[in-house]
């Protein structure tokens, strides 16, 4: 076959990689401009076969269409990505829950990768690693121009194995190494428990396959240990990174009969998508506190919003994230992807929580609880010749809270949601007296 015949061959399969646009299992070629769009393409074919025959060594042509591909993703947003095989099998198992890395969500914010939000009980937790730190090395690789995927190709590895890792927060006079070792993380997305009799509180760490149906036999189980009905519940989704949006969907439409849960608009058809909540397996209408930080984002945030949106939940915290975008993954005939931000998506009121995040109702600042000792204190009953007690004395309220347990004594933010829903009932029941 001549040399010109093979040129010509490759040009006509670069054209058609280049200008296939896969969606939702259709191909569409682009008519509008074709023709300029032929021209543009030359660069890149001349560009492809100067490397080919003029490069120092020898390089697949595969290695370059993937070089390629990468580059015109990275060049898009930064959470548009192009997959490798073996990243893209990864991303797979990452869905189900269980995959082998360091357990951290990371983002490109201002060209530099950061750290959405540590996974709970991870390596990286564990490590101390927080929402906003900025990873300036893995090993001796800088992260500067680095791509997500190729981070998460570095930071993964057989477990047991230890990475370093370079680390910059606000905190920190100079850049801090972390080593860590890697292990196969199973991540369990929803925690529950009682706080107070009558309150519960469910954690969601992420969004997975079956995230919405574990949160529902949570919440089962809550009543259950309450006689049948909750007082009040606060939402956790502080340093939740996000995940599915069908889980999200399903989530917020445990805590609301009817209505718009969000909507997505994009430049396709099929981006064009609203999701609405249905009647059947509603919670019942107990108040609820949603919590939120910096770190949740994605999914995180259409729940918060949606909930707060419907007046449904007051949301407490801090302004989370703000990633607005819907990624859509794209598989690719050689078992690679892309990973395509196909769709941004909005909250029912029509918020766009891009670059700008859930805005608390109530803002709480994360703060250092430490417990007073108050049987020292000097009060009136100590005064000499002090009056006694007369009338009846005050006694503390039949549901009196027990001693809180260490996790929830010394998380001010739950501190503070648990104070509004017991507040919530208390107004309650003032203003049942009044009205009798």
């Amino acid at each position: 076959m001549s040399k010109r015949k093979s040129s010509a061959i490759l040009m006509a399969l670069i054209v058609i990689l280049m200008f296939s646009v896969i969606s939702f299992g259709r191909i569409q070629v682009p008519v509008a401009g074709a023709a300029s769009d032929y021209e543009e393409l030359q660069l890149f074919t001349d560009v492809l076969t100067i490397i080919r025959r003029s490069y120092v060594e020898e390089v697949p042509t595969k290695d370059l269409i993937y070089g390629a591909i990468d580059g015109m993703l990275a060049s898009l947003d930064p959470h548009s990505g192009f997959m490798s095989p073996e990243i893209y099998k990864e991303m797979k198992v990452d869905t189900r829950g269980e995959f082998g890395g360091l357990g951290i969500e990371i983002s490109l914010r201002d060209d530099v990768l950061t750290i959405v939000a540590p996974i709970e009980d991870t390596p990286a937790s564990r490590a101390g690693l927080q929402s906003g730190d900025f990873i300036l090395k893995i090993e001796d690789e800088y992260t500067k121009d680095m791509e997500i995927m190729e981070a998460v190709r570095l930071m993964r590895g057989e477990p047991g194995s230890e990475v370093t890792i370079t680390i910059m927060r606000d905190a920190f006079d100079k850049p801090q190494p972390f080593i860590l070792e890697r292990e196969i993380i199973k991540v369990k997305s929803v925690k529950s428990r009682i706080l107070e009799e009558g309150f519960g509180y469910a954690r969601l760490t992420q969004f997975q396959e079956h995230s919405a149906d574990d949160l529902g036999k949570a919440l089962e189980a809550l009543r259950r240990e309450n006689d049948g009905a909750l007082k009040g519940l606060v939402l956790d989704l502080r340093n939740n990174p996000g995940g599915l949006l069908d889980q999200a969907v399903d989530v917020t439409d445990l805590f609301i009969d009817s209505g718009l849960i969000v909507y997505t608009q994009g430049r396709e058809d099929d981006a064009q998508m609203e999701f609405s909540a249905s009647q059947g397996g509603t919670e019942p209408n107990y108040p609820i506190v949603v919590l939120i930080n910096g770190g949740s984002a994605s999914a995180s945030e259409i729940v918060a919003g949606a909930l707060q949106d419907h007046g449904r939940a007051v949301v407490m915290g801090t302004r989370s994230f703000g990633k607005g975008s819907v990624q859509t993954i794209i598989p690719l005939t050689d078992e690679s992807g892309l990973r395509l931000t196909t769709a941004k998506y909005y909250t029912p009121n029509g918020t766009s929580i891009q670059a700008k995040g859930i805005v608390p109702d109530i803002e709480v600042l994360p703060s250092e609880v430490r417990a007073v000792d108050e049987r020292n204190h000097f009060r009136e009953k100590d005064l000499k010749n002090h009056f006694g007690t007369e009338g009846k004395e005050s006694e503390p309220p039949a549901d009196a809270p027990v001693h809180l347990d260490e996790e929830t004594s010394s998380d001010f933010q739950l501190m503070r949601a648990l104070d509004l829903l017991k507040g919530w009932m208390i107004f309650q029941g003032i203003d049942s007296t009044q009205a009798a």
